[in-house]
């Protein structure tokens, strides 16, 4: 009789389990400072595959200067949905052109004064629209930027869904700095935003202090930091440690696809040049956080993280606080190790799948 009901039991159990609805996809909104096949490109293409597990929903591309001017992001971005097949289902928002303070006379300055970084998009100046350069495989055909500002793309967003965005931030927060400006009732209706951003125990990579998508707008990533939205950074601290090597670069390299061209082209090079070189992959961290968090190995809440906005050699500089925040500033989860093994998983198997349909 024992045994009877627990195979009833047990029945039922497996009932339940099949009539349970599949879990909901998570709806993302990239917000980047595009590029075709770098870390950004490359979150981008992990995201579309996962988007057609029903893993994610990408709501839009929004995009902002930052490691090249609005203008070629955008051309490159278009491409990227063409590319990945999902034109007619991502739609790319242009956004801000220029940081709220931060500027070329400024990052004169600072370089003058505490040495030159990498300025991504103030390398030169903003080309006019017959001076942008085509992707590899040529500009879009079809695909063509939405009139909508990103910003109000943003909001609508947001209000449309609410409680139920990711907003990915790989880039540059000038867009969300201003959407939260523009309109503050939007802030609680956030679900969370997760950012590739920051150096919280580490060395900056544009300055001694600072971490690039934070430091080319200090002012905005600030604002929305002490938004009360949860926050979810992958800073420096873990990308550093994720740097992928010949064998990987090989791997992909031989997928291929479309999306394996590229990648070949961006580093062929340096494995060229050095066969035990190792490559960054930055933004695909936190890409792969969206779609499973359980990589994250020491995930540690702070009691607030903030950026330095005083001109110096701290300007942008990542201010994480273990206790007693000032006033304003808000609580945060970051990320410092992440299991590899897992995450090169993922990576290389999302990068080497079929491109388009």
């Amino acid at each position: 009789m024992r045994q009877a009901l627990k195979r009833v039991l047990v029945a039922a159990a497996m009932l339940l389990a099949c009539a349970a609805p599949a879990r909901a996809a998570e709806k993302v909104v990239f917000d980047t400072d595009f590029n075709t096949m770098g870390d950004d490109g490359q979150a981008f293409v992990m995201l579309v595959q996962a988007m057609r597990e029903a893993k994610v929903e990408i709501l839009g591309m929004t995009v902002v200067s930052g490691n090249q001017w609005l203008d070629q992001e955008v051309a490159d971005a278009l491409k990227a949905v063409e590319r990945m097949g999902v034109a007619g289902k991502v739609k790319v928002y242009p956004g801000a052109l220029y940081p709220l303070v931060h500027d070329q006379a400024t990052l004169e300055l600072e370089q003058k004064l505490f040495g030159k970084g990498y300025a991504g998009a103030w390398r030169s100046p903003r080309p006019k629209p017959d001076g942008l350069i085509p992707p590899p495989d040529g500009f879009a055909q079809n695909a063509r930027p939405e009139t909508t500002h990103a910003v109000d793309f943003l909001i609508d967003a947001i209000r449309r869904n609410p409680n139920e965005v990711t907003i990915l931030a790989v880039g540059p927060l000038t867009n969300l700095a201003l959407a939260f400006r523009k309109d503050p009732d939007i802030v609680p209706l956030v679900k969370r935003i997760v950012y590739m951003g920051g150096a919280i125990e580490v060395p900056g990579n544009v300055t001694p202090a600072a971490e690039f998508n934070w430091w080319f707008d200090p002012e905005a990533a600030r604002i929305v930091l002490r938004q009360p939205v949860e926050h979810v950074i992958v800073p420096l601290d873990v990308t550093n440690t994720a740097r992928f090597d010949r064998k990987i670069y090989e791997r992909i390299s031989a997928a291929g696809t479309p999306v394996a061209t590229l990648f070949q082209a961006v580093y062929a090079k340096k494995f060229a040049s050095d066969p035990a070189a190792r490559a960054e992959v930055w933004d695909t961290l936190a890409a792969a956080y969206v779609l499973d968090s359980s990589l994250a190995t020491d995930l540690r809440e702070l009691q607030g993280v903030d950026v330095d906005i005083v001109f110096g050699p701290d300007y942008g500089r990542s201010l994480g606080y273990g206790r007693n925040p000032p006033v304003g500033v808000q609580r945060a989860k970051v990320v410092f190790g992440l299991d590899l093994d897992r995450f090169w998983a993922m990576y290389t198997d999302l990068l080497t799948r079929p491109v388009g349909g």
